[in-house]
């Protein structure tokens, strides 16, 4: 027995040593790795920045073609820029979750369905080689049918024709939903306009836009077998350019007030 209780104390001992050093190799191999981590995390949102406007070009370093990208915050109620929140660390997801930096929404505004949005943005400024403004960058987000999808709207310097639109995270359905990410539904966006007499008039139509018809340029094919998914599209683009997400900043941005 004597013998017996010995050799499973051992075995024991050697599983508990072996659990010990794994632990301390995986806790080490994390923290070395989180700033490794940290830097691609903040590259593939760079590159999905640059995609969404069609800037990105697979030849050149992501941090090269960002060089022409200025980021800013803004107050999203005013529409003007915010000078002492740090672009670089500010956390717009985090911000909405926090009752000190956001607002509650209600039913009828809420049609995003995100249920609280942050009192402020980040906006993406790109400049031509003049130094002119060439396009504005949005993050955009609201719910589909399965999940929140995030990604960006890129508008050109006239704040109205899009230049395009990408989502860089989302769980819709692959082969239905997820067709937000198929790269001849997304080849629809750019051109289209995103305003009409002041108000939001992009939109995700259900079935195939009629290019005859007179309401060709603010329209959008929906996806097929996807209604709920491009409902959900239709409705965060037009919260996000609407009067609760960025038509303020835009209207100061065409009148060079923001």
């Amino acid at each position: 027995m004597s013998s017996k209780s010995e050799g499973l104390g051992r075995v024991l001992g050697v599983a508990l040593a072996l659990c010990v050093v794994c632990s301390v190799v995986v806790s080490t191999a994390a923290v070395i790795l989180k700033p490794e981590q940290e830097a691609n995390k903040t590259r593939d949102l760079k590159r999905n920045i640059l995609q969404a406007a069609g800037l990105y070009d697979p030849n050149l370093t992501v941090e090269q073609q960002f060089e022409r990208v200025t980021t800013k915050v803004i107050d999203v109620e005013t529409g003007t820029y915010v000078n002492d929140i740090d672009p670089a660390s500010f956390d717009q997801r985090a911000a909405a979750k926090d009752p000190a930096l956001s607002v509650r929404l209600d039913g009828d505004t809420d049609i995003a369905k995100i249920m609280r949005q942050s009192r402020y943005a980040l906006v993406y400024l790109v400049d031509d080689e003049q130094g002119q403004l060439d396009k504005v960058i949005l993050p955009i987000h609201g719910y589909g049918l399965w999940s929140t999808l995030y990604g960006f709207v890129a508008l050109e310097a006239d704040a109205n024709t899009i230049a395009g639109l990408g989502f860089y995270e989302h769980g819709e359905t692959p082969g239905l939903g997820g067709e937000v990410d198929n790269p001849r539904w997304k080849a629809q966006w750019p051109g289209k306009q995103a305003y009409r007499d002041g108000d939001v008039a992009i939109s995700v139509i259900k079935g195939t836009v009629n290019s005859n018809s007179p309401n060709a340029d603010w329209q959008v094919d929906g996806l097929s077998g996807a209604t709920l998914t491009s409902k959900g599209v239709h409705n965060l683009v037009q919260f996000w350019l609407g009067e609760h997400g960025f038509a303020p900043y835009l209207a100061n941005l065409r009148k060079g007030n923001a």
